[in-house]
């Protein structure tokens, strides 16, 4: 009889093709716009990403992620360098400034400034050139999205910037995390970070520090905050305080959510109308199954591997066209690092099955209470 369900179904090839579109623009839906929304609030923490080393991140208490810090004096570093728990601390300057090129643009760019003895701050990956180079006078880093924002058609390497009258060379090329905004960032020693931009007189953005052996991350943030009354947050901690910062302070959660639900109302009309259609057309089928004795509960299976069928291939479409989409848009800077994570499809998944379990139901009911007799009429 499952065999008889199944030609049932592919039989109409309109309305089974018109059920497998259904789901499968449903699950693109819900499976494309939760992944775009769950990669757009992981750069919300790029700034903690992109340091390559240090394991706690110490600031002003009204600081909130890498890029919303406020500044603090350079005595602040004595003061932290000076618990018993660090084994090292070093400064860090994160600033917005706007350069220009020697082609005549001019752009907006985040100026980080590392600590000048260990380049700590530094990202791990340098694509070309290194980071000793900024030991050079006049020296920056850019980072691989940044450099096709600033030198589109050109090699960055030995472009000159200008920064507040003063020259800047990109001599190397990080490989990077892109930021929330998309906005170019400059890499370069705290001292010329200083030069290139000048401000008021506490400048230091943020501290990162590392524990000494035998003390945990944890265990460091909760020692600093007591002796300095500085707020102090682990790697992980400041990552999620970014990601945070962009579910409370933008609508992305919002409109995001607004597409996913309408992902879902999609696939119950489209499924729902099309599925209504197909048992109405084959509704003397069932009744003559019933008619020879077919009983509700094989006519529930029948129905229940209709729609488990149509599921099964509309899903795998519609995740295999969410993979396509990301690839697709592979070259493009702004989604580079996307990925599909695991939990994703689980939820699309879920949303299907939802969406099935809801118009099998309905379709269910109406063949339950088909009458044999109807055959005959």
């Amino acid at each position: 009889m499952l065999w008889v369900a199944i030609r049932m179904l592919t039989g109409d090839k309109a309305k089974f093709y018109g059920l497998l579109f259904g789901i499968a623009f449903s699950t693109l839906l819900i499976t494309q716009q939760l992944t775009i929304f769950v990669n757009l609030l992981n750069l919300g923490a790029a700034g903690v990403y992109n340091n390559g080393n240090g394991e706690v991140f110490v600031m002003d208490p009204v600081s909130t992620t890498t890029d919303v810090t406020y500044p603090m004096a350079i005595t602040t570093l004595d003061q932290v360098r000076s618990v018993d728990e660090v084994e090292w601390a070093v400064p860090q300057l994160r600033t917005a400034a706007a350069v220009r090129t020697r082609q005549g643009g001019l752009e907006q760019v985040i100026i980080v400034g590392v600590d000048d003895a260990t380049l700590t701050g530094m990202p791990k990956n340098i694509i070309t050139g290194s980071k000793d180079m900024l030991r050079l006078p006049d020296t920056v880093i850019v980072d691989d999205v940044g450099s096709t924002r600033l030198f589109p058609s050109l090699n960055p390497i030995g472009q000159e910037l200008e920064l507040n009258d003063r020259r800047a060379v990109v001599r190397g090329i990080a490989d990077t995390t892109p930021g929330f905004s998309s906005t170019a960032v400059l890499y370069t020693t705290y001292s010329q970070a200083l030069g290139y931009v000048p401000g008021t007189r506490n400048r230091m953005s943020l501290i990162v520090a590392s524990p000494r052996a035998g003390t945990t991350s944890e265990e460091l943030v909760t020692a600093i905050e007591k002796a300095t009354k500085l707020k102090a947050r682990t790697r992980e901690e400041f990552a999620r305080d970014g990601i945070q910062f962009i579910i409370e302070n933008t609508g992305i959660p919002f409109n995001f959510g607004i597409t996913v639900a309408l992902g879902f109302i999609v696939g119950v009309a489209i499924v729902g109308l099309t599925f209504s259609l197909f048992i109405r057309d084959n509704i003397k089928q069932f009744g003559a199954l019933k008619a020879i004795g077919v009983t509700n509960k094989t006519l529930k299976k029948m129905v229940t591997v209709q729609a488990g069928l149509v599921g099964l291939i509309g899903y795998g479409f519609g995740v295999l066209a969410t993979i396509g989409t990301l690839k697709a848009f592979s070259s493009n800077p702004f989604f580079k690092g996307f990925f599909v994570p695991w939990q994703v499809p689980l939820i699309s998944l879920a949303a299907v099955i939802a969406i099935l379990s809801f118009t099998a139901w309905i379709a269910m009911r109406r063949v339950l209470k088909t009458e044999p007799a109807e055959v005959f009429r």
